[in-house]
């Protein structure tokens, strides 16, 4: 089977990548540091701020099935691309938004997107869209967290402020 990859930093990866998980056509997808210059960096110093890397996730896809374009408005539909400082509760540079493309198309796509999302909000998204750099896959215990570890993982999306809890 023929599959591409996309790389999308968006704050936090455990939480990010459930909704990319459950997307038909998509492969896998494998949380990460990205961006930065250290090789094989570490979370807590990714956390930290410690090595210029965003946590990201690459997404393999089929592109029969699902193409970038679509991978791309999941992913904004995720996010607040109006936050300049991290995503929800989690703040620096390691948690900001970042499209990392793989070539001219997928920055275009990026690019087009964000010039739409800000002339139809009225704002000014900060979604940065850089050339692929590297992707160091982040350590085992963070692969699929919200399946390994289901309650601690709804706790962090209610906490961080990513989901809204249920009031009975």
């Amino acid at each position: 089977m023929t599959y591409e990859s996309a790389f999308f930093a968006g704050g936090c990866f455990w939480c990010i990548t459930p909704t990319f998980k459950e997307t038909d056509g998509v492969i896998d997808v494998i949380s990460g540091y990205s961006g930065g210059d250290e090789k094989d960096p570490e979370y807590l110093d990714v956390k930290l701020q410690k090595t210029g890397h965003r946590e990201a996730v690459r997404i393999d896809y089929s592109p029969q099935t699902v193409d970038f374009s679509e991978l791309l408005d999941i992913f904004l539909n995720g996010v607040d691309p109006f936050d300049a400082g991290g995503q929800f509760i989690d703040r620096g540079h390691s948690y900001t938004l970042a499209v990392f493309y793989l070539n001219d198309k997928q920055k275009n796509i990026a690019e087009n997107k964000i010039r739409e999302l800000e002339k139809s909000s009225g704002k000014e998204v900060f979604i940065s869209v850089e050339p692929y750099k590297n992707f160091y896959p982040a350590e085992e215990e963070h692969q699929d967290y919200y399946l390994k570890h289901p309650e601690e993982f709804e706790k962090e999306l209610i906490e961080s402020g990513r989901k809204k809890p249920n009031i009975v």
